[in-house]
């Protein structure tokens, strides 16, 4: 175990990012109250607890991280959930760059890889998302090349909304240098969203497909798990 790796129970994990995410105000962007929030996650706690074996160990700092609870966008918006992002220790809210023209983020939606619904889709639910690593390794690789050289190894690549979930839950995992594109979501173009650090805050912002650099890596994970359709 690493200085910065801790043990953790996973289903007391599981509750801080429950609760993270009420005290954000999750439960009114998705037009619910705490205790129906509350209940439409409770399905997810036991498959975490099951899927890692009752007990997991987490290094955001070294850009790892077992599991994530996911609220897509049809329930919190990414215009509303990513000024709810903050380093850590910092207190400037994080932005959607202004290099997204208008309409540009509805069109980047979860690709057919990545075995989610359409983002819009009212019945999508929240999900847990397992074995997140940030992908440092691929800074300084041509963005494609990594979507490739992870498809190889049998992994997905992580959406917006789970990389807003990430940085929410974890803020330690976003650094300098060590930024993470978000290949699971795409418009049919050469952009590949992707996060990083500016004006001392996060920012999701986009990059070509084409276009290494140096402190942009590509953020990938294990499995996912959803709850069953929403009614």
């Amino acid at each position: 175990m690493t200085m910065t790796e801790t043990a953790f129970d996973v289903g007391a994990e599981f509750d801080r990012q429950v609760r993270t995410l009420t005290g954000l105000g999750y439960p009114a962007l998705a037009g619910l109250v705490p205790e129906e929030f509350d209940a439409l996650v409770a399905p997810l706690r036991a498959r975490a607890v099951a899927a890692a074996g009752g007990r997991e160990s987490c290094d955001p700092e070294g850009g790892r991280v077992p599991f994530l609870l996911v609220v897509p966008r049809n329930l919190a918006p990414i215009e509303e959930t990513m000024p709810l992002t903050v380093l850590h220790g910092g207190n400037r809210p994080g932005f959607v760059d202004r290099s997204f023209e208008p309409g540009a983020l509805e069109r980047f939606v979860a690709t057919r890889e990545t075995g989610l619904p359409h983002a819009q889709d009212a019945g999508a639910g929240p999900y847990l998302l397992f074995g997140i690593e940030r992908g440092e390794e691929f800074c300084g690789a041509v963005p494609h090349e990594a979507m490739d050289a992870i498809a190889g190894r049998g992994r997905t690549l992580l959406t917006i909304e789970e990389g807003i979930a990430l940085i929410t839950l974890f803020p330690r995992i976003l650094v300098k240098n060590k930024c993470f594109s978000l290949g699971g979501s795409r418009s049919g173009d050469r952009r590949v969203p992707a996060l990083w650090i500016s004006r001392k805050a996060p920012k999701l912002g986009w990059c070509w497909q084409g276009n290494p650099h140096t402190w942009l890596g590509m953020a990938s994970a294990g499995a996912r798990s959803a709850t069953e359709p929403q009614e």
